[in-house]
């Protein structure tokens, strides 16, 4: 599903990651920016061992913040690490919408015109899907609407629910 958004398309995909060819993927990462299971550990399994090697030189960011890498060996040549919520911590909803905010702001701070997120934090870190779907989508959307270079941003999911739960908020949000 698209739709178009200011001068940016906006997708819903149902796919994987890692076989994306955006110029950056978005990494679900945790603070220490180690790159362990979900759609971190296929990443570094596909990615290889230098995006990890980035990583540890980079150190870590905090919740709601947003690193870049190179892609290694991924299509994307760059891979973005967005640090999400884990429920139950306080200021949830907030601290992903900063998550997708500041991974928007770092494309744009590298000229990069497209970026595929997944849907962050619905992982281990338990957010709820359609929580996730209503901000990350509203502030996508937003951002699109105003001063970017950004011209196509995919939401890539795993799953059919999944996919419907973003897909249906899409059609909410952009109406």
């Amino acid at each position: 599903m698209e739709k178009k958004v200011g001068r940016a398309v906006l997708e819903v995909s149902q796919c994987d990651i890692t076989e994306m060819d955006t110029d950056a993927i978005v990494n679900a990462a945790n603070a220490q920016l180690i790159l362990g299971a979900g759609v971190a550990g296929a990443i570094k399994a596909k990615g290889g061992p230098k995006i990890q090697e980035e990583c540890n030189a980079i150190g870590g960011t905090f919740v709601g913040g947003a690193v870049i890498t190179t892609g290694g060996n991924l299509k994307a040549k760059h891979v973005i690490h967005a640090v999400g919520p884990r429920m139950g911590e306080g200021n949830e909803d907030e601290k992903l919408k900063n998550a997708t905010l500041n991974s928007l702001k770092v494309a744009d701070e590298n000229k990069l015109t497209s970026i595929t997120f997944p849907a962050i934090s619905t992982g281990i870190f338990g957010f709820p899907k359609k929580r996730c779907a209503e901000i990350m989508l509203r502030t996508v959307i937003d951002y699109l609407k105003g001063d970017t270079g950004l011209k196509r941003v995919v939401f890539c999911l795993h799953g059919a629910s999944s996919h419907e739960i973003f897909s249906d908020a899409l059609n909410r949000l952009s109406a």
